[in-house]
């Protein structure tokens, strides 16, 4: 026991070397084996030992790691994220996990009553709103984008009023009233609503808290143009180009486009001008290049045209090369990825781009050839020259076959087909278009030999030629041949079922084959292409009139005329359709209108005439009657109409003066004269023995006539009994009840020959052939041409779309 107490010894407090000596038992490692506290510490993971009464200081004089001092435990590590903590109790439990406080406390519920959270979940609905109008815009439901554009704005309102009460309006969503705002414009404008869409935009413009807001101007612009007001437009597209800053040169671009298009919509044709050499000369585009010639052309300036065209010409295209697609060995799988990307999207946007310069290329030469040079001829040389020095080559051979139209279209047919001939020298492409045109003017001609040799040419030159497959079938068809006609039809829809042309011609080939039920099909199949063809549905009409089903052939009559209402054949046809059904009031109605279209038609004036005698209105079918004898005023039997429906009508004096007029007009008509006698006799006049002995004189010499020409033959008398029995039965009703009672018979019948007299119209059957104002002859086979004499030679400008803020 007292070898382990040391006393102090007794020095002077002032001894700078006291201490030195001093041990701490603490730091002994030699003794650690010995140490149960230490080896117990080491085996389990308390990680330190139990707390000591007295604490331990080091030779430095701080506090050892573990001990306690002044109430506060010193961290094992000096990093204080261990889990320790300053205000630790003393002789707490060492717990640098927090195993002991237990279990974290559950998550706290989201309070949906909270106006954050209504806020969140009102501007979750407005963004939903917004994509749903843009989706129903893109499907062409501009009715419903509309209201959900509206709907979107109303919320959107409600929205920023609860923000402003919650939090302070610094923390309103600009991005979202911007987004809503211009989404209820770009509908108000779409459904064509135009004043609440300027409107609209106004407020965007004028909110001076929206970044690049000024660039809308620009659709405000657009919505200025569609109104008309050309002025208001240039001044919005001007404004917005001050606004827009250089580095957008795209989108300045588009808009000097719009300032160029409306200045040619006011005829300023200077300042397009000036826009569109800017566009030119900073950024060339086929568009702007095209304008150019147009304006250009306006003022009549020939040389700038050229110029123009040139510049036109030299436009960049953009496009690879058709090289490109093209494999150059039998890798396979290089094969593989040309094959991938042949109509890939990117190659179908080449093709449209291509397709673009050319029709502008095309059109523009169209327009000033005739006029940059003395002659129109002179001008297509020179394009052709400038489009053969150009990345267009192919486009020289479609200029000299459109310089060919040019020549028909002057009546020239003889250069239209030395120019044509031109090309048979060619390669075959080139070739099998001339031919094909050169059959077609020879089939117009009708020069079938001449056609069918160059239908054969251009076959030959082409056999997949589905216009070149028409012509030749067609010339078939004008020899009669229709069988063979047939086929070429036949292999020209296998080459192109598209070719409406060769199945109009197989259904007139089956109906001349009177294999009406396939002629039926044919039509019906065109009618599915072309649904508002006015040929096709007369064919089918007819075709159901040849099979004896008027129900159908009216309903798709009714069809025609709703297509073309003005069209007289087809309502005269309709009407005899419902006079042969017996139903008068419908083939009166269908009948007047045919006349009021075209008051010349004889069937009609006829028909319409015959009508009214028959419903007892004699004097409202005089003057049908009055017009066909001006239409034909070498028929006397349309003047007799005339003069009986005076003498049915009780007019007896003026009837008399008709019937002295056409006496002499037709002093030898024996009718008349007939007429003459009677009239005179009712009345008493004394010219009746005037009267009679020329009709006597008549007779008689017609009967020696009859006599002569017919060689004694015993058919005389009975011709002159039944015209005597004709006259006397007139005469009968005259000296009976007399001339006032006289009815016409309420049957139609055929017209009576020129000696007979005319009592009512003729029931004859109405020529079913139809004939399109602008078309061929329908019972004629179409002719495939390649190009159309009446194609359109002017393409419109078109303006960029609304430019969207970026």
């Amino acid at each position: 026991m007292m070898e382990n107490v040391h006393l102090a010894p007794e020095t002077d407090e002032d001894d700078l070397y006291s201490g030195y000596n001093d041990y701490n038992p603490t730091y002994d490692t030699e003794e650690l084996e010995n140490d149960t506290a230490f080896q117990q510490a080491v085996k389990t993971s308390h990680g330190r030992r139990p707390p000591s009464k007295t604490s331990l200081a080091s030779s430095m004089g701080r506090p050892v790691t573990g001990a306690i001092q002044d109430g506060v435990t010193r961290p094992m590590t000096a990093v204080r994220a261990a889990g320790f903590t300053k205000a630790a109790l003393r002789g707490s439990a060492f717990d640098p996990l927090g195993q002991s406080r237990g279990p974290a406390p559950p998550l706290e519920a989201r309070n949906e009553d909270s106006p954050e959270e209504k806020i969140r979940q009102l501007e979750k609905k407005v963004n939903e709103l917004v994509e749903e109008s843009c989706i129903a815009n893109s499907c062409g439901d501009l009715k419903l984008a509309l209201e959900k554009a509206k709907d979107a704005g109303r919320k959107e309102r409600v929205l920023v009023r609860q923000r402003e009460q919650v939090t302070s309006p610094e923390n309103i969503n600009l991005d979202l009233t911007y987004s809503v705002l211009f989404n209820l414009a770009s509908q108000y404008s779409a459904n064509e609503m135009y004043p609440e869409a300027l409107n609209t935009y106004q407020v965007i413009v004028k909110n001076k808290m929206f970044s690049n807001a000024g660039r809308l101007k620009v659709n405000m612009g657009n919505i200025y143009l569609k109104q008309r007001n050309y002025s208001k437009a240039i001044k919005f597209y001007r404004m917005a180009l001050d606004q827009i800053p250089s580095v957008h040169k795209e989108m300045r671009i588009k808009i000097m486009q719009n300032i160029g298009v409306t200045f040619i919509k006011t005829g300023q044709y200077s300042d397009a001008i000036n826009s569109f050499e800017h566009i030119m000369r900073m950024a060339p585009s086929l568009k702007a290049g095209f304008n150019l010639i147009l304006s250009y052309f306006a003022v009549g300036d020939r040389e700038k045209m050229k110029k123009a065209f040139q510049k036109l010409i030299a436009v960049p295209l953009e496009t690879d090369e058709d090289g490109k697609y093209i494999s150059p060995n039998d890798d396979p799988h290089t094969n593989l990825v040309i094959e991938a990307i042949k109509n890939d999207h990117l190659r179908q946007m080449e093709r449209e781009r291509k397709a673009m310069a050319e029709k502008y290329i095309m059109t523009a030469a169209k327009l000033i050839a005739p006029v940059i040079e003395t002659s129109f001829a002179v001008g297509y040389d020179w394009c052709v020259e400038v489009v053969k020095a150009s990345q267009y080559v192919e486009l020289a051979n479609d200029l000299e076959i459109n310089k060919a139209i040019m020549y028909l279209r002057q009546k020239d047919f003889n250069q239209a087909v030395e120019t044509l001939k031109m090309f048979e020298k060619k390669d075959s492409s080139v070739k099998s278009a001339a031919a094909t045109n050169l059959s077609f003017l020879y089939y117009l001609e009708n020069e079938f030999s001449q056609a069918s040799s160059y239908a054969d040419l251009a076959v030959n030159s082409d056999r997949y030629n589905p216009s070149a497959l028409t012509n030749k079938g067609n010339t078939v068809f004008a020899n009669g041949d229709y069988e063979k006609a047939a086929e070429f039809y036949k292999e020209a829809l296998r080459n192109d079922s598209s070719c409406t042309e060769a199945l109009y011609n197989i259904g007139l080939t089956y109906k001349k084959l009177n294999r009406l039920d396939e002629a039926l099909d044919c039509f019906l199949k065109l009618h599915a292409i072309l649904r508002n063809s006015a040929q096709v549905l007369y064919q089918i009409a007819n075709i159901y009139e040849l099979m004896e089903d008027p129900n159908q052939a009216m309903e798709w009559l009714m069809q025609l005329i709703s297509v073309v209402p003005t069209d007289s054949r087809a309502l005269s046809k309709l009407g005899g359709l419902y006079d042969s059904e017996g139903d008068k009031s419908q083939a009166f109605q269908y009948y007047y209108e045919s006349y009021r279209y075209f008051p010349s038609n004889i069937e009609v004036i006829e028909w319409l005439g015959a009508y009214y005698i028959d419903t007892q209105f004699c004097e409202k079918a005089i003057q049908y009657f009055e017009r066909a004898s001006l239409i034909q005023p070498t028929q006397v039997k349309w003047q007799l109409m005339v003069a009986s429906c005076f003498r049915r009508s009780g007019n007896y004096q003026k009837a008399l003066d008709t019937y002295k007029d056409i006496h002499r007009k037709f002093p030898e008509n024996v009718e008349c004269l007939r007429f003459l006698v009677r009239l005179c006799t009712d009345i008493g006049l004394k010219e009746v023995q005037e009267y009679a002995t020329k009709l006597k004189r008549l007779e008689k010499m017609k009967e020696i006539r009859e006599q002569r020409t017919k060689s004694g033959r015993d058919g005389s008398g009975g011709l002159r009994g039944r015209r005597d029995g004709s006259a006397g039965s007139d005469g009968g009703q005259n000296c009976g009840a007399g001339s006032r009672g006289e009815r016409l018979s309420a049957q139609l019948r055929a017209l009576p020959r020129m000696e007979e007299p005319y009592d009512s119209s003729s029931n004859k059957e109405l020529d079913a052939s139809y004939v399109d104002p602008l078309g061929p002859q329908i019972e004629r086979p179409r002719t495939a041409a390649r190009k159309r004499v009446d194609e359109d030679d002017f393409a419109d400008e078109e303006l960029g779309d609304d430019l969207l803020p970026e």
